[in-house]
């Protein structure tokens, strides 16, 4: 149950992130060149999508041997959640920048207002279905290896499954609601979290495929989970405090750290 429990909401806030950085390109793409055809790119890059997640996630579960699979994901799970956790010290101690939703969406729409003329609403428009495709499938990558990650390796593909689905269908409806209002995600902390437990997981479930016996069984992942929280902070703190940074606001950060 507790592995459950993590398991969907390490989902959840991974898809969240993502959803929200795929939102900002699909609005913009509706609002400069047509809502039709941003529509249109979502719904085939989610279609894509699903049929990668059948297409790979569930033959794993079924023809890979469960040892073995919890070594290689948990071997992924940990590449993937040091990278996030890795850029989310970074933009805690001011090392790199913010992600800026707002200023994204400003730049994407002046580039394809600047590229054509919007198409209108019942025109298709080629380049606004590429960029909302584009958005939606390359964000949503990102979501699909997490969920074959984390669902095949415990056999819980389809919970892992609804909890990106929750996230995506939350995340549109307050998409719907506020429009450009992205910027009040508190992304990086979502961020910070989402690799914490991608981190512990791939920890646990490296450890459980080489025969380690963790004390507790699932309990160990909460310890985990607190271990490279602790870890994430005293990394922030002691990041901020004894390696300069010249970072202001609205400028790159840290290049050399990045």
């Amino acid at each position: 149950m507790t592995s459950a429990i993590i398991l969907v909401l390490a989902v959840f806030a991974a898809s969240a992130v993502e959803a929200v950085e795929a939102l900002t390109i699909v609005v913009a793409a509706g609002v400069s060149r047509g809502w039709r055809s941003a529509f249109e790119g979502v719904a085939v890059a989610l279609v894509v999508l699903a049929v990668i997640v059948g297409a790979v996630g569930v033959p794993l579960v079924h023809l890979v041997p469960i040892s073995v699979l919890r070594v290689v994901i948990g071997g992924l799970l940990l590449v993937l959640g040091l990278g996030w956790l890795r850029k989310a010290i970074l933009r805690a101690s001011g090392h790199k920048a913010l992600h800026d939703e707002d200023a994204i969406y400003a730049r994407t729409v002046g580039e394809l207002r600047a590229d054509a003329t919007p198409a209108g609403p019942r025109r298709r428009d080629a380049v606004g279905f590429a960029v909302a495709f584009k958005g939606v499938f390359l964000e949503g990558m990102e979501v699909v290896l997490i969920v074959i990650s984390l669902g095949s390796s415990d056999h819980r593909l389809g919970l892992a499954a609804i909890g990106a689905g929750a996230a995506v269908v939350i995340v549109a409806g307050v998409g719907a609601l506020v429009a450009r209002q992205l910027s009040e995600v508190p992304e990086n902390t979502l961020k910070m979290g989402v690799g914490i437990m991608l981190v512990s997981f791939g920890t646990f479930w490296t450890g459980e495929g080489a025969g380690v016996h963790w004390p507790g069984s699932d309990l160990a992942i909460l310890v985990l989970v607190a271990f490279f929280a602790l870890v994430a902070f005293v990394g922030s703190v002691a990041l901020k405090r004894l390696v300069p940074t010249s970072v202001g606001a609205g400028e790159p950060a840290g290049r050399s750290l990045a």
